[in-house]
């Protein structure tokens, strides 16, 4: 089977020379110059290998990425114009498997597909479906894993006691929704909730302190005042 590579760059005419070395290999190249169509073709389409440009009108490539690594672990390589470490960096810890820096040779760019997918085809069964349950969650360089039982900060381990772990992993798991304090509380402790409890704001205070989260803007545990909390 011939596999599928999504090619996203906003620079045309580098997307389509990616298009023709690609396709002369055989492969069946999904092209796009934007990332919100680009998305789309992942939600629509089995995708075997991403190659994100970093700088896109929309969403950057770093964001792709994310949302990629939310269901699947298809293979991605990042491009960028910028010789920065702190790029580089940040694309492999949120997920990214090879970056490429421009200019570059095609003839490059279809080695290192050939070898990403390889490696993939090599540790996983192609036959199966990509999405799979989730054991580990990378928000904004928040990364907390439920097999390891540990959580990490930029790179930096956070010791969390295991109610301020089974906190964060909840919250995760429901990323973008607003918990209520309740629902919090019973899923955690497995006790009624009564509303005078403050046992959950005290250990939301305490996990906001671990993740250096500024009192008034928090980057990752908000307050929804009257409801609960939410991790964007």
């Amino acid at each position: 089977m011939n596999e599928k590579i999504l090619v996203v760059d906003d620079e045309k005419e580098i997307a389509d020379l990616l298009e023709v070395y690609l396709k002369n290999d055989n492969y069946i190249v999904h092209k796009y110059y934007n990332g919100i169509e680009a998305l789309e073709c992942i939600q629509k389409t089995e995708i075997d290998l991403a190659i994100l440009d970093v700088m896109l009108p929309d969403i950057d490539g770093f964001r792709i990425c994310q949302k990629i690594r939310e269901n699947y672990y298809f293979p991605v390589i990042m491009l960028t114009a910028k010789i920065d470490n702190g790029d580089k960096i940040m694309g492999l810890t949120i997920g990214a498997d090879d970056y490429i820096t421009k200019p570059f040779n095609p003839l490059e760019v279809i080695a290192r597909v050939k070898t990403q997918l390889r490696r993939y085809q090599k540790y996983n069964n192609p036959t199966k479906k990509q999405f799979f349950p989730k054991s580990e969650y990378d928000i904004r360089g928040l990364i907390i894993n439920k097999d390891t039982h540990k959580c990490f900060l930029f790179g930096k381990e956070i010791s969390l006691t295991p109610i301020e772990f089974s906190i964060l992993w909840y919250l995760c798991e429901h990323q973008g929704k607003v918990v209520s304090t309740e629902e919090l509380f019973e899923n955690i402790w497995k006790e009624k909730y009564l509303d005078n409890n403050n046992t959950v704001m005290a250990h939301i205070g305490r996990l906001r302190e671990k993740l250096n989260e500024p009192a008034k803007n928090p980057k990752f545990i908000k307050t929804v005042w009257g409801v609960g909390y939410e991790i964007e």
